[in-house]
């Protein structure tokens, strides 16, 4: 490799057009990504199944001519299945889970010109907002290995954060791409509801409520992701209305004169700590700096439905992953977590008729937030109610579901409401603590308006660029 190259200091896409270019091979990449998994991984634990030997036979092959030919790359160990590679959902249930064929988004993904090095730690079926497993162990935060790293994408973006990888596959379901990136100073997107496919497997996640794309450290690399991984595929019960142009030609792109409402107070009522308010604050003051019209406002919702809608999908769907291994037993105590067997036994109690009494409760919720969004281009809230908890508070060994529900209120009020919207989410790594802990901000827009988070996202990233700031202790 060429003494002239710093391998972490390019994205995803200046990486790709080196090797389009020929300026660098696909295997000198590779070895930069595996010395530096070698070098960081055993600390913190974030690339929990090796595939460096399919990594050679893919460059030795011959790559796609995508816009990310020869980066390398991870994927979540949850959802989505890379063929011939265990699919655990984190859990010791599904340990010999052995997909025969790829996932859609890994295939396209595949197309991109991506390189795949192996699969990242998850929490069992991606339920906690930390990455602590039985199966699989704990995943650190760079910024301090003391920390958890968010979840459920927190390997990815363990992954990411310490040089790793530029970026990673990840999905959300409540939060779980946008609380790691908080906590590890990335940029996160949510799309909107089912612009991108969960098949060929399931046709929609978490009834309707997850998500796929991936964690990054630029906003262009978020966007040239979301434009090779976007689309139905045959057979899905529904899909987001298509974009206007390439997500990617929004970026730099002016976003205008933006009406953004700003709140640091919780939805649900809960204390929110100093630095996140703080995190807040200064995000307004920068897009009133940039000409945006700028005000206090919160959308008006019965915010204890959602909550106690949002936990009837989880109990339930929890249930479900179960019972697809299992024929419907209820599993072995030594199967799954503690945690996860008591949400199961709420979703196994659950009738039928709250289930769907609880879904329709949440469509009416929905169009209550979507009526803010009429007068407000964006809304700017904390990602997080708290900065990043200590690894272990978050108790995967408690069976206590009331305890662990009330702990996911306090921590994360802003997050899951647009899982429950289905609308676009992003959070923006803008500020860190004294303390050098990152705080991320979380901007939200109507259905189908990711260009214009893109558009708003990446001005912020030029007015306060954050590529550059690296975690001491990754």
């Amino acid at each position: 490799m060429a003494m002239s190259f710093d391998y972490e200091q390019h994205d995803a896409l200046a990486l790709g057009a080196m090797v389009r270019s020929g300026e660098l091979g696909a295997a000198e990449l590779l070895d930069a990504a595996l010395a530096r998994i070698a070098e960081r991984n055993p600390a913190l634990n974030a690339v929990v199944t090796p595939m460096y030997d399919a990594a050679r036979t893919a460059i030795a092959a011959g790559l796609p001519d995508g816009p990310f030919q020869g980066v390398p790359f991870l994927v979540k160990e949850l959802v989505a299945s890379v063929a011939g590679v265990p699919t655990t959902f984190g859990s010791r249930l599904y340990a010999r889970n052995l997909p025969a064929a790829d996932s859609e988004v890994v295939a396209r993904m595949r197309r991109a010109g991506l390189v795949i090095v192996g699969k990242t730690n998850s929490p069992e079926f991606g339920l906690s907002p930390t990455t602590e497993s039985l199966l699989y162990g704990v995943t650190r935060n760079p910024w301090d290995h003391a920390l958890t790293p968010g979840g459920s994408s927190g390997g990815a973006a363990a992954a990411v954060a310490s040089g790793m990888v530029p970026m990673a596959h990840a999905t959300d379901g409540g939060g779980s791409i946008r609380i790691p990136a908080s906590c590890c100073g990335l940029f996160g997107l949510k799309p909107t509801r089912a612009r991108v496919t969960s098949g060929p497997e399931g046709g929609e996640g978490l009834s309707g409520l997850a998500n796929q794309h991936v964690v990054s450290r630029s906003v262009r690399d978020s966007a040239a992701m979301l434009d090779a991984i976007a689309g139905p595929m045959p057979g899905d019960p529904y899909a987001a209305a298509p974009p206007t142009r390439p997500f990617i030609d929004e970026v730099g792109q002016p976003p205008g004169r933006l009406r953004i409402a700003f709140s640091a107070t919780a939805p649900n009522g809960v204390p929110v700590d100093a630095e996140c308010r703080a995190a807040v604050e200064d995000a307004a003051r920068l897009c009133e700096q940039l000409g945006h019209h700028v005000e206090e406002a919160s959308p008006a919702y019965d915010a204890q439905a959602v909550s106690r809608g949002f936990e009837a999908v989880f109990a339930a769907n929890t249930m479900a992953n179960i019972a697809r291994a299992t024929g419907g037993a209820m599993p072995a105590p030594d199967q799954v977590e503690p945690l996860t067997l008591a949400l199961a036994e709420r979703g196994r109690a659950m009738g039928a008729s709250e289930f769907i009494l609880q879904l329709q409760s949440l469509h009416r919720q929905s169009r209550r937030v979507a009526a803010f969004f009429e007068r407000y281009d964006a809304w700017l809230t904390p990602t997080l109610a708290q900065t990043p908890r200590p690894i272990g508070w978050f108790d995967i060994r408690s069976g206590d579901a009331a305890r662990w529900l009330g702990q996911l209120e306090a921590y994360l009020p802003f997050t899951y409401l647009f899982n429950v919207t289905g609308q676009p989410a992003a959070s923006v790594p803008l500020y860190w603590t004294a303390g050098g802990v990152p705080v991320g901000c979380q901007f939200a827009a109507r259905q189908g308006e990711e260009g214009l988070l893109l558009r708003l996202c990446a001005q912020l990233e030029e007015a306060r660029p954050w590529f550059g700031r690296r975690p001491a202790a990754g």
